[in-house]
């Protein structure tokens, strides 16, 4: 018999990464999507879908216990929203609910992963030399980010829910639409940077990150919390110099004055009052587009779960501009 497992916001970027690898390790997948959401994208893939309605606690028990799941992995969340209260809700306020429900629900679970981020931990000043470990001094810089720390401190109180929490830096690959709005604009022969302040970025390919998942599924390991990166740390012109190199492309480039850039995201942001989405650059962007160091240690995770990654940004980013090429996204 599979093992079943539940695969939150997989109908996102990290989701349908997390499906095909939890399909290609012999998994019974269920999908957790809204209705609205497309998943033509996940129509190759043997899977079942499901709905969680997070409004109805009593419910979420019953739909757990009806599927008897061995592992949830929770990926859904938001990465952009007009309110810091919106950010809580959602981000932290609903994985509280599965997390209570996976408790009091009587199923099989072997393990709860939860997909939180770097940003839990914000950056570090660019002149500190200890990399960003998993007993950093939290200090998030986003609503974001804090809204993913309110999160691991709700999990944190549940001592009977199986645990592991993930904390990965910015994820790239195919599909990703952030990071792309970068390797798009490259193409096109520009190269725009926020100020002239020397930075440290890292990066982690999105396959690597579904490695980690699943090697997170691990019985053994409970309770524990882990940085992912691709383990290297990259001056703020390396994704453009490879991208560049990999295009065959060459470009302009600009250092656009940090208050220049503050003034474009209040105007974006001002312009998408009346919308219900928000822009690709506004101040909660700008706070950790600007920030000086975001390398992290991936020790811990090394040590404890064996992970190797296997891309580094040239090999990640060679696939994922190959992927974005070959589907006309570029």
């Amino acid at each position: 018999m599979k093992e079943r497992v539940l695969i939150t916001g997989a109908s996102g970027f990290v989701g349908h990464h997390l499906v095909e690898a939890a399909v290609q390790a012999g998994m019974e997948v269920y999908a957790a999507v809204r209705p609205s959401s497309d998943v033509t994208h996940l129509q190759p893939f043997e899977i079942r879908y499901t709905s969680l309605n997070f409004s109805n606690p009593q419910a979420l028990v019953k739909e757990l216990e009806e599927k008897q799941y061995h592992y949830i992995i929770h990926a859904a969340g938001i990465t952009k929203a007009k309110t810091e209260e919106e950010y809580n809700r959602i981000n932290a306020g609903y994985t509280q609910i599965l997390a209570e429900a996976s408790v009091k629900a009587a199923i099989p679970l072997k393990k709860f992963v939860f997909i939180s981020s770097l940003a839990a931990l914000g950056p570090v000043p660019y002149t500190d030399a200890t990399p960003i470990h998993e007993k950093s001094k939290a200090q998030p810089v986003t609503a974001y980010g804090k809204s993913k720390l309110l999160a691991e401190l709700y999990l944190a109180e549940m001592k009977d829910l199986p645990l592991v929490v993930l904390r990965p830096t910015a994820v790239y690959g195919p599909r990703e639409k952030d990071i792309f709005i970068v390797l798009k604009t490259l193409n096109m022969g520009l190269e725009p940077y926020i100020g002239n302040k020397p930075q440290w970025l890292s990066f982690v390919y999105v396959k690597d990150l579904a490695k980690a998942v699943l090697q997170a599924l691990d019985p053994g390991i409970q309770h524990v919390t882990f940085n992912v990166s691709d383990g290297n740390s990259y001056d703020r012109y390396a994704l453009a110099t490879i991208t560049k190199r990999i295009l065959g492309k060459k470009s302009f480039r600009v250092h656009l004055p940090m208050g220049v850039v503050s003034v474009m995201a209040r105007v974006m942001e001002a312009a998408y009052t009346s919308s219900g989405k928000t822009p690709a650059l506004n101040q909660e962007k700008l706070n950790e587009l600007a920030a000086e160091n975001w390398n992290c240690s991936i020790e811990r995770i090394r040590q404890d779960l064996g992970f190797v990654p296997e891309y580094d940004l040239e090999k990640g980013l060679t696939h994922t501009l190959k992927w974005y090429k070959e589907n006309n996204w570029l």
